[in-house]
C-alpha cells in the first residue's frame, strides 16, 4: 500500500502572495493550473511582487524539508539520534591520566607554601620552638629523578610505587600487604605483650634505669636488621647507658633476634624485642576502629607498603600507652635526650621567614596520654590514605601541629631541624663521603664541629643511604667512633 502525505503550511503571508498572484493573472497556490497558464510569463513585474514571490520559494523549501523528515524511517532517525548521545557518553565516562609535572633538580621538592599572615618568629641556635604559633603545610608528591644530579632520596615512611611503576611491581606491593594481613593476625607470642611490657619495665629485674623508655618498631624481616640498625642501638646506650629499649617486632622476637640483641644483654643494657598486640596496644583508642575496620577489608592498605603505615601508627599508640621517646632504627643517637619533654622535631625551615616548614615523626618525646598524641591518632584514623606519599607519617604530625599551635591545653616544643635533622634527606651522601682535597676536608671539617655543637641526633634516611658505603674521613665515619660501643664497623678507602 501506499501512503501519501500532503502537508500545509500556509500561513497569513501566503494568503497575500495568493491575492497578488491572482492580481497578476497567475493561478491561485494550491489550485491545478492549465497548461496555458505554465507558460504565461509577466512582463514586467514590480519590485514587490517579486519580494512576495521569493519568500513563496523559501516557503516552499521549508516544506519540502518538513516532509522529508517526516518521511524518515523511524529506524533512520533514531540512528541519527544515537550518534551525539553515544558521543556525550564517551566524553563523561573517559579516563584523564594526568602526568607528573617537571620539577627542577636544584627544587627539593620540599618546601611548602605558606599561607598569608602568618605569624613569623625564628630560631636562635641555643632555644626552641614554642607551640604557639601557626604554620601551613602542603602535602607533595616524591621529586622525579634530575639528570646529572644526585637521584632524589625519598624518606623511609613515605615511599610510594610511582604512577608509571609496573604490574609486577604492583604485584609485589599487593603480596607484601598480603603477608602483612598475616602479621596482624594474634599469635601466643603477641597475646603476652601487656604482660611482657610490664615485666619489662617494672618486673623484678628493672630498677630506676627504666624510668628513661625508649620505643622502636621493627616490621620487616629478621634479615633486613644490620649494622646500621645495630649502630643506633649503640648509639642509644652510649648517650643513655640507664635506659630501657623497647623493640615492638615479630621477627625479632624470636631466638635469632636474641642473638642479635645478646651482645647488648650481655654487656648489662636493657633491651627486648616483644611481638606486639595490635587489638591491645590500639585499644581504648581512635586507632581501634580503623584497625577493625581493616581487619574486615573495610579499608584500602593502598600502595604504600602497609608495615611503614603500621610502624607511624604503632610509634603513636606506643608513646600514647607508656610515654616515652620513639627513634626510627636508622637515627643515631649524638647526646642525653633527659632534658626534652613533650618535643617533636622540625626536618625543614622556610629561609625567608625562620618558621618550619615540615615537622618529622622519626623521633619524638612525649609523655604518656599526651592531647598531642591523641590527635595524632585520630588524624591517623580519620584521614588514613594508603596511596599518598607521606601522609600518614611527616604530613601527618605536620597538619596536626599547625592547627593545634596555640590551643590552651597544648604544651609542646618544636625544636630546630639542628636537633634531629641536621642534614635533609636529599643532601645525605655529603654524610657518607671522604674529603675529596683540602677545601672539602675543610667543610667536612666545620660541618662536623656544627653537628657535635647544635644536634642531638642524626637521621640518616637509611631508605635513601642504605646502599652508601661509608668512606674513611667522612661525617659519618667520625660519628660511628664517636658514638659505637662494640666498635666492629669496617669503612671504606675512597
Amino acid at each position: 500500500m501506499k501512503m501519501v502525505f500532503h502537508l500545509s503550511f500556509d500561513s497569513p503571508l501566503d494568503e497575500q502572495i495568493k491575492d497578488k498572484e491572482k492580481e497578476n493573472g497567475a493561478a491561485p497556490r494550491g489550485s491545478k493550473p492549465e497548461e496555458s497558464v505554465m507558460d504565461v510569463q509577466i512582463a514586467n513585474p514590480s519590485r514587490p511582487f517579486l519580494l512576495f514571490r521569493s519568500y513563496y520559494h523559501l516557503q516552499k523549501i521549508r516544506n519540502s524539508l518538513f516532509g522529508l523528515v517526516f518521511c524518515f524511517p523511524t529506524s533512520l532517525l533514531s540512528l541519527v539520534l544515537f550518534v551525539p548521545l553515544a558521543y556525550n557518553g564517551a566524553s563523561i565516562f573517559c579516563l584523564n591520566v594526568s602526568f607528573p609535572t617537571k620539577i627542577s633538580p636544584e627544587s627539593t621538592g620540599f618546601t611548602p607554601e605558606y599561607a598569608v599572615g602568618q605569624t613569623a618568629r625564628k630560631w636562635s641556635s641555643s632555644s626552641s620552638l614554642s607551640s604557639s604559633f601557626m604554620y601551613a603545610v602542603k602535602e607533595e608528591t616524591p621529586p622525579s629523578k634530575p639528570k646529572g644530579h644526585v637521584p632524589p632520596l625519598q624518606e623511609q615512611e613515605s615511599s610510594v610505587l610511582p604512577w608509571n611503576s609496573s604490574s609486577a611491581q604492583r604485584s609485589r606491593c599487593h603480596r607484601k600487604n598480603e603477608l602483612m594481613f598475616k602479621i596482624l593476625q594474634p599469635t601466643a607470642m603477641s597475646r603476652q605483650f601487656s604482660v611482657r611490657v610490664h615485666d619489662f619495665f617494672h618486673g623484678s629485674h628493672s630498677n630506676s634505669s627504666c624510668k628513661v623508655r625508649f620505643f622502636m618498631t621493627w616490621i620487616s624481616t629478621l634479615e633486613s636488621f644490620g649494622y646500621r640498625e645495630l649502630l643506633s642501638i649503640e648509639s642509644l646506650f652510649k648517650s643513655h647507658p640507664n635506659a630501657c629499649l623497647l623493640i615492638v617486632s615479630n621477627s625479632l622476637d624470636s631466638s635469632g633476634g636474641g642473638q642479635l640483641l645478646k651482645p647488648f644483654v650481655n654487656q648489662g643494657f636493657r633491651v627486648t624485642a616483644i611481638s606486639p598486640d595490635f587489638n591491645y596496644i590500639f585499644k581504648n583508642t581512635s586507632a581501634e576502629i580503623w584497625f577493625n575496620r581493616l581487619k574486615k577489608g573495610s579499608v584500602d592498605p593502598g600502595e604504600v607498603s602497609l608495615g611503614q603505615n603500621l610502624s607511624n601508627l604503632l610509634r603513636l599508640t606506643l608513646l600514647y600507652k607508656f610515654g616515652g621517646i620513639y627513634i626510627d632504627n636508622d637515627v643515631i643517637v649524638l647526646k642525653s635526650f633527659s632534658n626534652f619533654r613533650n618535643a617533636i622535631g622540625a626536618q625543614t625551615i622556610d629561609l625567608k621567614t625562620g618558621n618550619w616548614s615540615r615537622l618529622n615523626n622519626a623521633v619524638m618525646v612525649f609523655d604518656k596520654k599526651h592531647p598531642l598524641l591523641n590527635k595524632f591518632i585520630e588524624e591517623f584514623a580519620l584521614t588514613f590514605n594508603g596511596n599518598k606519599w607521606g601522609h600518614n607519617g611527616p604530613y601527618l604530625v605536620s597538619r596536626v601541629v599547625s592547627r593545634v599551635s596555640g590551643r590552651p591545653g597544648f604544651s609542646f616544643t618544636v625544636l630546630p631541624p639542628p636537633a634531629f635533622y641536621p642534614v635533609d634527606w636529599n643532601r645525605v651522601p655529603s654524610l657518607f663521603h671522604g674529603p675529596r682535597d683540602a677545601a672539602h676536608l675543610k667543610w667536612l671539617s666545620s660541618k662536623l664541629k656544627h653537628i657535635h655543637r647544635e644536634s642531638f641526633a642524626v637521621h640518616l634516611w637509611n631508605k635513601q643511604s642504605r646502599k652508601m658505603k661509608v668512606e674513611e674521613g667522612s661525617i659519618i665515619n667520625h660519628i660511628m667512633l664517636d658514638c659505637c660501643i662494640f666498635c666492629n664497623y669496617t669503612v671504606s678507602v675512597s
